[in-house]
């Protein structure tokens, strides 16, 4: 039994060895986000959206909540009296914590937390810099105007105390908290929601464009006022019913889009309100840099935790930020834990061992190089790590993805990419089974690719239901012969004789797979299996790392054929993030019709119509009339000007069943895979899996994770043991 419950010289020999061995680049997993009216203070319910038959449907009066806006969870009341961390006591020129904190603050309210204890510091590492600097802005909510709760099912306050629409959810008006300021002790007005949209999304010179949440349903930007400094006024020129669902989305400033930047701070770096910066064609770069708060010290936050000091390839110290504008329910100003530190291991097999020999104390598998691979070695660690392990739902709709570009440059290529047929019959070539077995353990539900099985439309009715088996298993089977049969119907066949298929005209065909070069195992395995069920077929494939730094540019111009380091985790409701299921943007399936879409409307929408697709500013290209795409777009449109929830359900369920005839334009392996969690075991407030809701939704950046979580209640036990 002892050999099972600590890392043993075997283990220990191993990562040592490959440690030594050489650097291996940062591993990650990319992917990367209803009602009319909602009151004062309080969460509207959802209904539940989680696949596992463990968890209840919901009830036609759950769906009626929904659909009507009527709230339902009541926020925590407002404590008598508040606290503060001991190390602010008698800080010279630091306001009483009353003081400090808005009139009302926000009260988690997480049925699992425990009142904490004050101290400490949380050590965390990452072996890619990304998470050194950016993991911090995914775990601190602190920016956004509302929050998901409860896995989703409910959209809460945040930074907004209550808001309500009109009738035909055309105009929202948001009620901030009196009293927010920022972490230098300045007030937080609407004023520096302004400035975000005025001066930056408004602004010609910078690259800021307004988000989905303050688009109408045309695709026209909203008008935005500011009656008074905590009052703003969003009007639509249609109705936009989706607004407070996509205001939850994201932590905002740094992941999601700004919505905010402290004025007082940043106006002496734009040349609006700095008479020297204007004429200088550099200012928005240096802008830019100083409003990153992960990376500038100086520039204020709305977070639990600031930004200390930044070491560039070694680490970041974060610290209490005095003025944060959270309690928990007996009136303890949040966060409880004095401090971070974040440190940057390059070697990802160094960033094992040092994890497995306990030198951390928090880490969140998803943003980090461990895989399911590692479970068995983490549990034999844990006498020695201090730390458990827990596997909470990833939610996400296909864990490693492959997904051609439906724009591709080359025209005989994209011709076939298009081709319903081919793409099909490539899915039928894909052995998952094998693919779940050895990358994923067998874990997960096997799936041709869609949506997090958690998402709502899945879960509100029996043809909600249907409608998820009909996608996930549209091109699923495991058939070659089939898939070799499909080929030759549409011409794709060995004309020379080299066993490899050719181009219906003769010419070569090679399929690459591409990816970014500092991808994750999970994804480089589950390529190399693909490449020998399609090589299986006659298909001469590639296997063909990029560049990270320039993969995204490359394949928004369509330079790129295929997508296979991604997964779709996207909830909890289509419409919040439809870019998965309809091509709206530059990241996706067909990058230059998504970007037709995001300038209509808009003064460039009919400039340079004669010129080559690939050569306009920027370069962007119809969809075929009549085709899937447009079928996409025209129900697309319809559905976010639908009041009725369950109206929009039934456009979603539409433009499934296009995804399916004309797909899979997704193929993905299995879906709802653990996620990695691992927790000093003396560090407390960190839910367990059956403590959540729906046991989990990691895996969205819509749904950012653990910033829902709020990890600012995370306490240690004994805090005098973590300084």
């Amino acid at each position: 039994m002892e050999s099972e419950d600590r890392l043993d010289r075997r283990d220990f020999l191993r990562f040592s060895a490959i440690a030594a061995g050489g650097t291996m680049l940062a591993a990650c997993r990319g992917d990367s986000g209803t009602v009319s009216e909602r009151t004062a203070g309080n969460a509207t319910a959802r209904p539940n959206a989680a696949v596992p038959t463990d968890l209840p449907d919901p009830t036609p009066a759950e769906d009626a909540i929904t659909a009507h806006g009527q709230a339902t969870s009541p926020p925590p009341p407002r404590p008598a009296a508040f606290r503060q961390a001991p190390m602010l006591d008698g800080v010279q020129g630091l306001p009483p914590v009353e003081e400090r904190l808005p009139k009302n603050p926000y009260v988690v309210p997480h049925p699992w937390l425990t009142p904490g204890k004050y101290g400490g510091k949380l050590f965390m590492s990452f072996d890619n810099e990304w998470g050194v600097t950016h993991f911090i802005q995914e775990s601190m909510y602190g920016h956004s105007l509302l929050r998901w709760l409860k896995d989703s099912q409910e959209i809460g306050p945040g930074l907004v105390e209550s808001w309500e629409s009109n009738d035909d959810a055309s105009e929202w008006t948001l009620h901030f908290r009196e009293g927010l300021k920022w972490s230098d002790g300045e007030p937080w007005t609407t004023a520096d929601i302004m400035f975000w949209w005025e001066d930056m999304v408004l602004n010609d010179q910078h690259p800021a464009t307004p988000p989905d949440e303050a688009r109408s349903g045309k695709g026209t930007p909203m008008k935005l006022q500011a009656p008074d400094e905590l009052t703003l006024v969003m009007s639509f020129d249609a109705p936009a019913p989706l607004t407070a669902d996509r205001l939850a989305c994201f932590v905002n400033r740094g992941i999601g889009p700004d919505w905010m930047q402290p004025k007082h701070y940043m106006q002496q770096f734009h040349p609006k309100y700095n008479s020297e910066l204007r004429g200088n064609k550099d200012w928005m770069q240096k802008f830019d840099e100083k409003k990153d708060f992960a990376i500038n010290p100086e520039c204020p936050t709305l977070t639990g935790w600031r930004l200390k000091s930044q070491n560039e390839g070694v680490n970041s110290v974060w610290e209490r930020n005095p003025y944060y504008w959270c309690v928990d329910k007996e009136g303890n100003q949040l966060p409880y834990i004095d401090g971070i530190q974040v440190s940057y291991v390059q070697n990802p097999q160094v960033h094992k061992l040092r994890i497995m020999q306990g030198e951390d104390d928090y880490v969140h598998g998803g943003y980090t190089g461990l895989f399911l691979s590692d479970i068995s070695p983490l549990r034999r660690a844990q006498p020695r790590s201090k730390m458990r392990l827990d596997l909470w739902d990833a939610g996400d709709g296909s864990g490693s993805l492959v997904f051609f570009n439906q724009d591709y440059h080359e025209p005989k290529m994209r011709a076939l990419i298009r081709n319903p047929k081919f793409r099909q019959a490539l899915s039928h070539a894909y052995n998952r089974e094998r693919v779940r077995k050895v990358v994923y353990y067998n874990l997960g539900e096997l799936t041709t690719g869609t949506l997090s099985p958690k998402a709502i439309e899945y879960r509100i009715n029996e043809q909600g239901k249907q409608v998820y088996r009909q996608w996930r298993d549209s091109y699923i089977k495991y058939d070659p012969e089939l898939a070799k049969r499909m080929l030759d119907e549409i011409g794709v066949v060995d004309k020379n004789g080299d066993g490899l298929r050719e181009m219906p005209d003769g010419s070569r065909l090679r399929v690459t797979l591409d990816y970014q070069a500092d991808t994750a195992d999970e994804h480089i395995r589950k390529n190399e299996l693909l490449t020998e069920n399609w090589k299986a077929i006659g298909i001469d494939v590639k296997m063909n790392p990029i560049s990270p730094e320039a993969y995204r540019d490359m394949w928004k111009v369509g330079k790129i054929m295929t997508n296979t380091n991604w997964e779709t985790g996207d909830g909890p409701n289509h419409l919040v993030f439809p870019n998965w299921l309809v091509p709206i943007d530059t990241e996706r399936w067909a990058p230059m019709q998504g970007q037709w879409f995001q300038l209509r409307g808009t003064p460039k929408e009919k400039q340079e119509l004669n010129k080559d697709p690939y050569k306009r500013t920027p370069p962007r290209m119809e969809p075929e009339e009549g085709g899937p795409v447009e079928q996409l777009w025209e129900l697309y449109n319809q559905s976010l000007v639908e009041p009725d929830a369950m109206k929009r359900h039934q456009f979603v369920w539409d433009m499934i069943k296009v995804n399916i005839e004309h797909g899979p334009y997704l193929m993905g392996v299995c879906a709802n895979t653990p996620y990695l969690v691992l927790v000093k075991e003396d560090l407390k407030n960190v839910p367990r899996r059956e403590d959540l809701a729906l046991h989990g939704f990691a895996a969205p950046w819509i749904h950012p994770t653990p910033a829902v979580y709020d990890p600012e209640a995370y306490y240690f036990e004994n805090p005098e043991a973590h300084s």
